[in-house]
């Protein structure tokens, strides 16, 4: 097993570092394109929405962990942010808790499309955990 643990600020430029850290990570396992092309656009609805909703306008940390076990990876994003209310709610397509905004609500719907699995944990006031796992092949 191989673990790496990323901080960085909860600025919308980060996002893009996000992936690209993800990406390399991810050249350990052999992906494929395919493979590449999920994980790195799982990781920017996560990340995003971790700026977005869970920072808004204020400053944070966002905390990429990844994790690789044999075949598996195991990407988590974690905010310090406000926290989601209804978890259930918030992961119906289309659902945003930005109306007005030019946000389509359809981040967590993206995140369980390009990924294998996606568990949500939230504590309002707290922030909220994104854990989300996917089957790499060629590892």
């Amino acid at each position: 097993m191989n673990r790496v643990r990323v901080e960085f600020a909860s600025q919308s430029v980060n996002e893009g570092f996000a992936r690209m850290v993800a990406s390399a990570y991810l050249m350990q396992m052999d992906p494929t394109l395919e493979d590449l092309a999920d994980v790195k656009t799982a990781v920017s609805e996560a990340v995003t929405n971790a700026i977005v909703h869970g920072y808004g306008s204020k400053e944070g940390t966002v905390v990429m962990t990844m994790e690789r076990n044999k075949n598996v990876f195991t990407l988590e994003v974690v905010d310090t942010g406000k926290g989601i209310l209804d978890i259930a709610k918030a992961r119906e397509p289309l659902f945003t808790s930005c109306p007005g905004d030019e946000r389509s609500g359809m981040g967590f719907t993206v995140m369980e499309t390009f990924m294998d699995s996606l568990t949500v944990e939230s504590k309002l006031g707290e922030g909220t955990r994104i854990v989300m796992t996917k089957e790499i092949g060629g590892a």
